[in-house]
């Protein structure tokens, strides 16, 4: 249960790295240009909140709750969003620096991951159908058996996914991009 209950505020240009947010539910909240890396978040409910040019990289996320969320050019570097609550998560990340973050076993349905930096991130077992990845880099991440049907790879970079492991009726690519479904037959594509 949420301690304390925060709705309609900004929080601008603060560094909260050691103390962390106070514990409970923020509504309609903005976070701009705030310091949240290695803070506990674990508990805290986030509905209907902005987070604008945060840095929230290894910050603990044990079942903190992530509803209706946008991240918009944030550094969010090794989070484990696997271990918020996974009831209703919803977010989107656009322009967001997520390299090595953990989304296995999530349900990311309609999921927006655009233009961001997603390299080593781990989408292992997770549920990414129809999810928009337009513009991200995905270099080295790890897609196995994940639902990517209907998801849209178009303008993705730098992707490795295995469709004898994964789910992809109807993901969108480019034909520029496709080699990136058959990296594991080592074929060597030439462009004409």
């Amino acid at each position: 249960m949420a301690e304390q209950y925060f709705t309609d505020l900004t929080i601008t240009q603060a560094d909260y790295a050691k103390n962390g947010l106070n514990k409970g539910e923020y509504e309609n909240c903005v976070f701009s240009k705030i310091d949240l890396s290695g803070a506990d978040l674990s508990g805290i409910h986030f509905i209907d909140c902005r987070f604008e040019h945060c840095q929230l990289s290894n910050a603990k996320l044990h079942k903190t709750v992530v509803r209706d969320v946008v991240f918009n050019d944030c550094k969010m570097s090794g989070l484990v969003f696997s271990d918020c609550d996974g009831f209703l998560f919803s977010a989107q990340f656009i322009q967001c620096q997520l390299p090595y973050a953990s989304f296995q076993q999530m349900k990311l349905k309609q999921h927006v991951f655009q233009d961001c930096q997603l390299q080593d991130a781990d989408f292992t077992d997770a549920d990414c159908s129809g999810a928009n990845f337009s513009g991200a880099d995905l270099s080295r991440t790890i897609f196995h058996q994940t639902n990517l049907e209907g998801a849209d790879f178009s303008t993705a970079v730098h992707f490795s996914i295995d469709p004898e492991q994964n789910r992809l009726k109807k993901a969108i690519f480019s034909a520029s991009n496709l080699t990136g479904l058959l990296d594991k037959y080592q074929l060597k594509i030439l462009r004409g």
